[in-house]
């Protein structure tokens, strides 16, 4: 014969031998790692210290609200952390951060089947009248617990006339009701459910913070693993623990056992830890062969481009905090810390993000990929002094100065290319990159006096004046407004420079990526900070503060008083 039981929240299968005097159990169920390693405590919450040490200590000084939101991505801890809080509300020892964990209300919280502790999943049950019959029995004192709790998980998925019936409720909630909220949209709850809640909102965990917590349960399970499989776990869980478990019980499996970087990088499609320096060797080495036959490799195995091009531009961030810091980069970039110059360094990071950002409009992702490739084996800038017609046109030598102390030269292994070969987007960048002067007049203030409407006003806007003599002018257009030029803006320009200047002049624009800012760019950017000093401002000021927090208020947006 046989019988179910239940131990330790797993169901369990005995089966008695009738010709046998013992008992043998034989379970018949394995338990992921993400249900396995769920937290039960406040202690074992990972990565969400600012929302767990508020919560502790309203139990500790029994400041407890009626109602709480707890909002964040999917696997971060909302529905846990409200399951603990609810341990902790109706542990038979009292209310406190530390529930007993061996009373009945625990063991059967821990267990879900604790009476007074209802969940409700919003997406299923959306209608205002599976809200209604929820309700209608708020108004009963709790069966066995200290508080009735109510778990509304996906809160936002209720229909407008659902949060209406529930927020009767919530004006005035009975003593022995909490009601605890979670969704991974607050900005589909309606502002007077949100300002009744206390509001907490989990953050993504920091891969580093995984990582870490992935080798404490391995090494409990018994498992072996290297720093490289759990980066790449970490990296592709995006934030949420419950994926980084999920992903690792399938690699694991994958992996036979034993956990290694390549293997899961394989079982995910994602970059293996050599790939990315094989694209660096190339790079340095200007090996136009050995550059695409890696790419051909990673398309041959469909592993994911874009996360290559992500793991690229991680790299060139850690060789560009070496130069800014003057350290050494960590572990296989060391070597590459004299291959490239700082220059060229900033230029691969915005080809690589303009790249990714691109590559959704590429026929198919190998295209965009290579295609970013190609720039960034032809594209680099220019090294040596400021052009000299453009000092002799208003220029001074301090300017020359200045732009020879901010260039150093590349390091002997820098990869060079003779000027003839040269594109023309990467003949017009090196310039001055803006620094050029017309009249005497720095660019941006000449492009306000200058009398230009519609696209003509736009090509001036976002080009920097990069080469001037007595009869050209050449401009530098960001390649993401290359649309903007055409012969007949051309001639529109040749007569503005021509009324600028006093005399007909040839202006030749190029398009290219533009690695100082326009005066478009640099507008935003003034713009923004005044809004950044506004808002500082604004959070500084002891009247706001007041009444952000007499009236559970938050700055949403601000708008500094025009000149």
């Amino acid at each position: 014969m046989s019988d179910n039981r239940k131990i330790d929240g797993q169901t369990h299968w005995l089966r008695v031998d009738s010709g046998r005097s013992d008992l043998e159990w034989v379970i018949m169920s394995y338990q992921v790692l993400a249900r396995k390693y769920r937290p039960r405590s406040f202690d074992d919450v990972v990565g969400q210290e600012h929302a767990v040490r508020a919560l502790v200590n309203a139990l500790d000084k029994e400041r407890l609200h009626h109602a709480y939101l707890f909002t964040g991505t999917r696997g971060t801890g909302k529905t846990t952390i409200a399951r603990i809080l609810a341990n902790c509300l109706n542990c038979e020892q009292g209310v406190s951060s530390s529930p007993c964990g061996e009373c009945e209300p625990c063991g059967e919280i821990l267990e879900g089947r604790f009476v007074d502790l209802i969940e409700v999943d919003a997406a299923s049950r959306t209608g205002v009248d599976d809200t209604r019959d929820l309700l209608n029995n708020v108004q009963y004192l709790p069966t066995r617990g200290r508080f009735k709790v109510y778990l509304i998980d996906e809160v936002h998925m209720l229909s407008t006339s659902s949060f209406n019936a529930l927020l009767k409720t919530l004006e005035e909630p009975p003593p022995h009701v909490k009601f605890l909220l979670a969704t991974t949209d607050p900005r589909k709850v309606p502002m007077t459910v949100l300002s009744r809640c206390l509001q907490f909102n989990l953050k993504n965990i920091l891969p580093g913070v995984m990582s870490e917590h992935l080798r404490k349960v391995l090494e409990q399970e018994s498992l072996e693993s290297d720093d490289l499989s759990l980066n790449v776990i970490a990296r592709a869980a995006d934030g949420s623990l419950r994926d980084a478990l999920s992903i690792a019980d399938q690699a694991v499996s994958y992996c036979g056992g034993s956990l290694d970087g390549d293997r899961v990088a394989e079982m995910l499609g994602t970059t293996r830890a050599g790939e990315v320096t094989g694209l660096l060797d190339a790079l340095a080495d200007c090996d136009r062969a050995a550059l695409f036959r890696c790419s051909n490799e990673l398309a041959a195995r469909s592993a994911d481009l874009a996360d290559v091009l992500d793991n690229l531009q991680r790299a060139f961030h850690e060789l560009a905090m070496a130069y800014a810091t003057d350290t050494k980069p960590d572990g296989d970039l060391e070597n590459y810390a004299d291959h490239f110059s700082p220059q060229w360094i900033q230029l691969a990071y915005q080809t690589c993000l303009m790249g990714g950002r691109d590559m959704q409009y590429a026929p198919d992702p190998k295209v965009g990929f290579e295609m970013t490739l190609i720039r960034l084996l032809d594209f680099e800038p220019l090294y040596g002094d400021v052009d000299t017609e453009a000092s002799a046109s208003g220029g001074t030598g301090s300017a020359s100065k200045k732009n020879d102390e901010a260039v150093r030269e590349p390091p002997p292994k820098q990869r060079q290319e003779s000027k003839d070969t040269m594109s023309k987007a990467r003949r017009a960048e090196p310039d001055t990159a803006g620094q050029a002067q017309l009249n005497g007049t720095p660019w941006h203030e000449r492009v306000d006096e200058i009398e230009a409407t519609g696209v003509t006003a736009m090509i001036l806007e976002h080009s920097n004046l990069v080469g001037l003599s007595e009869e050209r002018v050449e401009l530098l257009l960001d390649e993401d407004h290359d649309t903007l030029y055409n012969n007949t803006q051309q001639g529109r320009l040749e007569e503005i420079f021509a009324q600028q200047i006093g005399k007909p002049v040839e202006v030749v624009v190029t398009t290219g990526t533009v690695l100082e800012e326009t005066p478009a760019v640099r507008r935003q950017r003034l713009m923004q900070e005044r809004l950044d000093l506004a808002e500082s401002a604004l959070r500084e000021d002891k009247n706001v503060q007041t009444l952000m927090s007499e009236f559970d208020g938050r700055l949403d947006a601000v708008q500094p008083e025009s000149d």
